[in-house]
Parts: structure tokens; C-alpha cells; sequence
């Protein structure tokens, strides 16, 4: 890049062509200073021969045919307008690159890759509008299995799913836990146990022990989807009890029933949840009951295509909002490590519901402000449940564990069920204790905690609790 030995800014259709090979002219930003040589200018920038810095394109400049011109250059406070020559990296406003002063030239380095933030936002952006409630759409696949797909042709019978299709829904179904799966303190198949007894963590009459029903609970999240790539990478296996793979598995098997290769599936546009488009980065979304899986009306294969693009997307979204979450610190001051989960369960009705999980790991320097040192070297865990108990209605958890001290909040929607969280708190601090845990604090309120939102805008995620 050739500097002139002008500080005036050229206007870019006054500017010389350089030719091919050679670098780009610059100029500096600032009008009203005197002319400086081209050493001269670069010695004010503090630029060393052979020296490397960074640079940000603040603005592209075209010419009268619409082709890039000059680019205005952000370097170390200045404002640079640069020539590129022919044949360089095509660069847009905003985008970081690599410059090297070479003599009385500039050259372009490399161009660097967008920020972690900024391409999980682009990734998230895209995949916002087209969500599927993972509840709703296991309802209609448990649908297709007992009474087929609709056919595409009017007044036609549906169409039985093909065997494979049918087997790879009935593992997915088989797989999810059920609402007594993790009960301790009440028998199998009891339904009228009170919500906080039902998420304790142990009880004498159970049959499960706290180390078997935490070896479920554990299972039970990392099968969730979250983290079906990074199993992938540890273990190159399609057949892995994940949610995510179990839904491409039936993608899969409904492909091959339409004689459709794998590379078909991106045609399909995704459906999308109403609620979900209305508030598509509050976790957790408000609670509502699905209907039946008895009055859901069977769909078409393709649809049911689309239905799992969107299922899929809807844990993509859960997945990128989690990186973004923990990211979105900085050196000074870090986020926690964050994992925003949904997690299918089925009633004893037969009907699939979901559990939003938000948890938190905060480091010592986490808890503490930028100007304090940590006045303690214990890491904090910090989780939030939100689930539908059907007759319960609404009920919200937020715990807090700390070395062993642990703080609870319990949420309730209906005046009845708030009652009886109250009753039931005194078996369930006595429950923590028998864990040597110490219960700082415990209590129960009516309504429902703040919601975290987070808002996608431009290139950056802004997050307010």
C-alpha cells in the first residue's frame, strides 16, 4: 500500500489507480493538518518498519459504477484512506485485518475472522424465527405412530409411517423419562405427590438410591441435545441415546419413505411455535399445556419434516444462546458458564411435556466485582427449573449451592399449590440436611420469578436479567 506524502483526505474519484501488485495508497483522516511526507505520517501512527498491527474498516467507499474504491481504515485512533490494490480480500465495514508497514507501504496481512460473539449472534439470528416447541412436536410424532400421516391427496385415508419411521419415533419416546422416573419419597405411579416432594433429591421409602437417581438426572441432561456435537467428537457414534440424533434418525427413516436423500432436508422450510417467534430468546418461555395428544390432528409427512426442522433449531437456539451467555464477558469481568436446557418428559397420561433448565457455574473472580479480590476461593452453582405439573400448574425452582451451603426459591402459580410447597417445606430442608447440606435459605412465594431475556441487536447480544 502506498502512502502519499499528502495529509489531505482525497476524495475517491480524485484518487490515482494503483496498479496491480502494488499496495494501497493511504492518507490520513484528518483535513485541517499540515501535509506530512509519507514517513512522516506513518511515524506518527507510531508505526515501526516491519511492524504488524491490527486495523477495523469504518466505511467503504465506491465509484460511480458501484465498485469499492477506498476504505476508511480505524488505526490506533486515526482515521486512514486506504486504496486497496486489485486483487485483495474483499472487505467489508467492520471487518478486522492485519497490516504490516513495509517501508513507506502498507500491507494487508490477512483479514481476521469475525469475533466469537458476532458470528454466534449471525448463527443465532438466523435460526430465531423457526422454532418448534420440542413438546408440541413429540406430541404429533406420538401421533403419527398410532394413527399414521395424513395423505396428501383430499378425503384419502392417512398412510401407516413406514417401519423404520415407526421404530425410530418409538425409541425416542421409549428413551424420555417419565414423571415418576424421579420421584423418591413416593411410590411409582403416584400422582397426587406434592411438587416440591417430587424434585427432592432423596427419601427414605424411595426405591431409587440419591446416587442412582443422580446418575439419572445426569444421564437425563447430557442426552438432551446440548451436547450432541461434542459427544460426536468424542465418540463417532450416530447411534448415541441423544435427543438430537434421535430426531435426525427419524428425519432419516421420513426421507426414505418419500425415496429423499439427506441432502433433500434443507428444502424443507421449518415450522415455527407462535410463542416461541413472540419471545424467541426468554428463557424459560412461558409455561403453557399443549393439547392432548388424543386431539392433535395427524399432518402430512412433509410437514412432519418440517415439524422436526424446526424441533431441531429449537435445540440449535438453546445451544448457540448458551455459548453466547457465556461469552458475553470480559477479561475484567468474566460470565459464568452457562448451560440453558430443555428437557422432554412424558406424564402418565402418555403426554410429553418439557423442563427448562437454565444452570450457572460461577467461578471465585465470577462472584465478585472487577475491583474486589474474591474473599473466597469457593466456586457457586446456580440453577432455575420451570416445569408444568398439570394439576400443580406452573411451578419454578431457582437453588443456589455454595461449598455446602444451599439457598432455594419455589414459585407457584396457584394459590392451592403454593400451599402445599408450604407445608412441604419442612420435609424438604430436612430432606437437604440429611445431605450435609446447610440451608441458608428457604422459602416459597406466589407468581413466577423474572424471566431472563436476552436481545439480539445488529452483531452484538445484549443480556438483561
Amino acid at each position: 500500500m502506498k502512502v502519499p506524502d499528502s495529509g489531505q483526505s482525497p476524495q475517491p474519484s480524485e484518487t490515482p489507480r494503483t496498479a496491480k501488485g502494488e499496495g494501497s495508497s493511504v492518507s490520513s483522516g484528518q483535513r485541517h493538518e499540515p501535509s506530512l511526507s509519507t514517513g512522516a505520517l506513518l511515524d506518527r501512527l507510531q508505526l515501526e518498519n516491519r511492524q504488524a498491527v491490527m486495523a477495523r474498516v469504518a466505511q467503504v467507499l465506491t465509484n460511480q459504477q458501484g465498485q469499492a474504491d477506498s476504505l476508511l481504515l480505524e488505526l490506533r485512533g486515526r482515521n486512514l484512506l486506504v486504496q486497496p490494490a486489485q486483487g485483495e480480500a474483499k472487505l467489508e465495514v467492520g471487518d478486522l485485518i492485519k497490516v504490516m508497514r513495509a517501508g513507506n507501504e502498507l500491507q494487508l496481512m490477512s483479514k481476521l475472522a469475525p469475533p466469537m460473539e458476532s458470528r454466534i449472534a449471525q448463527a443465532l439470528a438466523q435460526r430465531l424465527p423457526w422454532q418448534q416447541r420440542l413438546d408440541t412436536g413429540l406430541s404429533q410424532l406420538m401421533t403419527a405412530v398410532s394413527i399414521g400421516a395424513k395423505a396428501t391427496t383430499p378425503m384419502a385415508p392417512a398412510q401407516p409411517l413406514s417401519i423404520n419411521a415407526q421404530a425410530a419415533i418409538q425409541q425416542l419416546v421409549s428413551r424420555l423419562p417419565t414423571s415418576d422416573s424421579f420421584s423418591p419419597g413416593m411410590k411409582a405411579g403416584s400422582i397426587n405427590a406434592g411438587p416440591v416432594a417430587s424434585v427432592a433429591t432423596s427419601g427414605s421409602s424411595s426405591s431409587q438410591t440419591p446416587g442412582s437417581l443422580a446418575s439419572q438426572v445426569k444421564a437425563w441432561i447430557s442426552e438432551s441435545g446440548l451436547f450432541a456435537e461434542s459427544r460426536l467428537a468424542r465418540a463417532p457414534d450416530t447411534t448415541l441415546p441423544d435427543l438430537k440424533l434421535a430426531l435426525t434418525r427419524v428425519v432419516t427413516a421420513l426421507l426414505a419413505q418419500q425415496n429423499a436423500g439427506a441432502e433433500q432436508f434443507n428444502r424443507f422450510t421449518p415450522l415455527a411455535s407462535h410463542e416461541l417467534v413472540q419471545a424467541p430468546l426468554q428463557f424459560p418461555n412461558p409455561l403453557s399445556t399443549p393439547p392432548p395428544t388424543s386431539q392433535t390432528e395427524p399432518v402430512t409427512v412433509g410437514q412432519m419434516l418440517r415439524l422436526l426442522a424446526g424441533m431441531l433449531n429449537r435445540i440449535s437456539v438453546n445451544q448457540l444462546h448458551s455459548q453466547m451467555l457465556t461469552n458475553r464477558g470480559t477479561a475484567e469481568a468474566p460470565a459464568p458458564s452457562t448451560w440453558l436446557i430443555e428437557l422432554p418428559w412424558v406424564t402418565p397420561q402418555n403426554e410429553p411435556r418439557i423442563a427448562q433448565l437454565r444452570l450457572e457455574h460461577y467461578s471465585a473472580e465470577d462472584r465478585d466485582s472487577p475491583n474486589s479480590r474474591p474473599t473466597s476461593p469457593v466456586a457457586e452453582w446456580r440453577f432455575s427449573l420451570a416445569l408444568d405439573l398439570d394439576a400443580s400448574g406452573p411451578v419454578y425452582f431457582e437453588v443456589s449451592l455454595r461449598d455446602m451451603q444451599v439457598s432455594a426459591r419455589v414459585w407457584a402459580e396457584q394459590q392451592d399449590t403454593l400451599r402445599q410447597v408450604q407445608t412441604e417445606l419442612t420435609e424438604l430442608r430436612t430432606r437437604l440436611t440429611d445431605l450435609g447440606l446447610e440451608v441458608v435459605d428457604l422459602e416459597c412465594r406466589r407468581g413466577s420469578p423474572q424471566g431472563a431475556t436476552t436481545k439480539l441487536e445488529q452483531r452484538l447480544v445484549d443480556t438483561r436479567a
